[in-house]
Formats: structure tokens, sequence, C-alpha cells
């Protein structure tokens, strides 16, 4: 892994928006400096919200913006397929290792948490800590598939996760305070976020990971992943967030902000880079 392989990782429930391009431009910008490989990953597991329109735009506005992958779902690569619904097979291994390592339990409990649990939490959406009201929940061998349970990480009671992210500095958090026992593989058979992304990134060997502050906590999560699956884990570099006047972070609804958008009123992709640097760029109207 001595070769530096950065990654785009966008979910295609909408169209990229303004905020998108600048965190990923900053992995674009550090592989380049690098020498390194850029790999493009589709991240569909949401399979009510992602819709196959939105992989297409997702493609042709990154290459607008003047993106310039190596590898992914439009161009293959060694460590393919680059789309998460084809690599469920990867998913179910490491599932399976962490089940018989003995580091999963059966969870009946918050909905919510588990819906939350298949896209990455961002600030202000991350799933709350869990009270480990199924810890001691015992079930008959198979039952639990019978059960339709879904199925959490155990986090060490009182263990602190610490690591020193490239933008932000050195980083700790609590078990038990700033984080619990996190959901990895749903009732209906979908790997959550944060397993899918460890196991994602680690089969493509992905050296340095690029996303936003509003991760900095997943990180942790990830991190114990990583060493329960005995997994050499990347370094990580989280990017401050675009902010709409308010100070909320750009979504998916800010479709005057959308790369699509902006395209097709003429901003050329070169203006709206500068315009980071000056915080210039054109403000959100809904």
């Amino acid at each position: 892994m001595s070769a530096y392989r950065g990654r785009l990782a966008p979910s295609p429930t909408g169209l990229l928006h303004l905020g998108h391009a600048r965190t990923f431009w900053t992995a674009h910008e550090r592989t380049k400096a690098e020498e390194g490989a850029l790999v493009l990953r589709n991240e569909d597991l949401d399979r009510a919200r992602c819709k196959p329109e939105f992989v297409t735009a997702m493609i042709e506005d990154l290459a607008w913006f003047g993106f310039q992958w190596r590898e992914g779902p439009d161009c293959g690569g060694p460590f393919g397929p680059y789309t998460q619904s084809e690599r469920f097979a990867w998913y179910e291994q490491a599932f399976e290792t962490l089940r018989g390592g003995g580091f999963l339990y059966p969870c009946a409990c918050s909905r919510q948490d588990v819906l939350r649990a298949l896209n990455a939490p961002h600030a202000g959406e991350d799933e709350p800590v869990y009270p480990g009201t199924c810890r001691q929940r015992a079930l008959p061998n198979g039952a639990w598939q019978a059960a339709k349970v879904n199925w959490r990480f155990r986090v060490r009671d009182g263990e602190t996760v610490r690591f020193t992210d490239g933008c932000y500095g050195p980083q700790a958090y609590a078990a038990g305070k700033d984080f619990g026992d996190f959901v990895v593989w749903r009732h209906d058979n979908v790997p959550a976020y944060q397993l899918a992304v460890v196991v994602d990134d680690a089969a493509m060997r992905i050296t340095e990971v690029v996303r936003g502050a509003d991760l900095l906590r997943s990180t942790a999560r990830q991190l114990l992943l990583y060493r329960a699956l005995g997994l050499e884990p990347p370094r990580f570099y989280h990017c401050p967030l675009l902010t709409d006047p308010a100070g909320r972070r750009l979504a998916k609804r800010h479709d005057s902000l959308s790369l699509r958008t902006l395209r097709n009123k003429g901003k050329l992709p070169a203006d709206l880079r500068r315009a980071w640097k000056t915080g210039h760029f054109p403000r959100p109207t809904a």
C-alpha cells in the first residue's frame, strides 16, 4: 500500500452539489499531488432513493467539473466491481467474520437507528448512543434468521478511539459518550454504511480517505471494524463543509447549487473552483 490511492464515493440519491465537488476536489488534488490513482465508487445501497438517472448524472457532472479517475463503474479496474450493489459477496464475508468472532449481537429495537445506518451519518443526523438494550439478548441457534433482527457491533465499554486526522489533527471519541454499539447489518439483508465502506476501502486498497468533517465520528466506528477484521486502515483527511448563509451544510435539497444546474446556467468549473478560495461562490436559493 505504498502507492497513493484516493477515492470519490458519491451516493446517487440526488444530484451532486457544489459542496460535494469541493470535498471531492480535495481528494482529486491530493491524489494528483502524490501521483496516485483516483477511484470512483458508486455507493448505491439505498435501494429506495438511489436512481439510475442519478448515476448517469453523477458520472457526467464529475467529468464536466474536471475530475479524472483511473478506476470506476464506467471504466473498470483491477478491484471492481465499483458499484456497491454488486459487491455483496465481500460484505457477507466480512459480516460472517465479525459474527463468528463474537463482535456482533442481534438487535430488535430502534427502527430509526436502523434506517439511518444505511447512509453516511452527517452531523445532526448521527445515530444516538445505543443504551445496550439487546446486548444480553439470547437467541437459539438459527433463530436470528427467522426473527429478522439487525446486527450491532459491540463496542468495548470505556474505550476511547484515537486517530490523527490529516486536516483536523488529533481526535478522540469515547465509547458510551460519543458513540455506542452501532448497526452493521440490517434485517432486510443490507450492510450498513459503516461496514460497506470499510470493506470496500480495504478491498480497493485505498490509502487515504478524504471526506467531509461531518464524518469524523464515523472514523472511530470504522477503525474498530478495521481492527476486528484484521485490516490495515487508511489515513483520513476530513474537509471543512461548504455551508449556506445560515451555517447549514449544503444538501441535495439545494438544487440551485447542484452541478447540473450550475452547468445549465453556463457556469464554468474553473470559475467555481476559484470561488472556493474567496468565499464568493453562488448562494443557494432553496
